[in-house]
């Protein structure tokens, strides 16, 4: 995945920013206006509320929009984890069902692959790392096929491997949607637009403004739209930002007690 602007850029710095261009965008309207009513003083009586009122509803609109954009895909990313880690399970405890001459490296293998996927997880946001552990993880998982598959030819192995294959199934395409997931964030256009509107609204709000600049409020308004910006761009990097899938991932290193036998 090649990631963008706003994914590189720390959050924190984002936000910072976003704050004080808030602030300043508020003062340049402020200031705007109050040099057009020495100008002309009939620009004192000028009616902007309607604007105003439309462009804020605007702005609480989107911010819904993209919240509820970026949280989906939060949950969407944790289940998925949790999905994975149940079906490596159930595949980890089918292998017992088979005799100990096929138990024993199939059981091996799954602890290689359980190691694999943590690896995966570690990796963050290194592209390298994250492609060498998933062709780990592919690797590892068709040695397991083949094992699996191998002993499907045995008649004798019939009910095992009818319950064998589709945990294995399972297994194998989970990380495909893993992978897909976690490449799966909110467009750039719509937080640019977001970002455009939370600042064209500072300005329209200094604009109408024709008395004293309200430091309290115009403090406020800035503080809780920049804490709420935050929070959708944190919730949209789930391997950089504050709010991540780390108790999810525990599911996955769970695993590791299901090979406390084989140490």
């Amino acid at each position: 995945m090649e990631f963008t602007l706003l994914y590189k850029t720390p959050t924190h710095i984002i936000i910072i920013l976003l704050f004080f261009l808030s602030l300043l965008f508020h003062w340049i309207g402020y200031k705007i206006k109050q040099k057009r009513i020495v100008e002309n003083r009939q620009t004192k009586n000028e009616n902007l509320g309607p604007v105003e009122g439309s462009l804020l509803g605007l702005l609480a609109l989107l911010l819904a929009f993209t919240f509820n954009m970026a949280s989906t895909r939060y949950d969407q990313r944790r289940q998925v984890i949790v999905e994975e880690a149940n079906h490596i399970g159930t595949a980890v405890l089918r292998a017992d069902l088979y005799p100990d001459s096929i138990r024993i490296p199939l059981r091996s293998d799954f602890k290689k692959y359980v190691e694999s996927r943590i690896t995966y997880y570690n990796a963050g946001i290194d592209d390298e790392k994250l492609n060498d552990a998933l062709q780990q993880s592919e690797q590892i998982s068709a040695r397991i096929w083949k094992r699996v598959a191998e002993a499907a030819q045995d008649p004798k192995n019939l009910v095992r491997s009818a319950q064998m294959i589709p945990a294995m199934n399972n297994m194998i395409d989970v990380v495909t949607t893993r992978d897909t997931t976690k490449n799966a964030t909110v467009p750039e256009s719509i937080l640019w637009l977001l970002l455009i509107l939370v600042l064209s609204s500072s300005f329209i709000i200094g604009y109408d403004n024709e008395k004293k600049i309200n430091k309290v409020l115009i403090t406020g308004f800035a503080t809780m739209i920049s804490l709420t910006v935050f929070v959708i761009l944190d919730l949209d990097k789930p391997r950089r930002g504050f709010i991540n899938n780390n108790r999810a991932e525990q599911k996955i290193e769970a695993l590791r007690s299901m090979f406390v036998e084989n140490k």
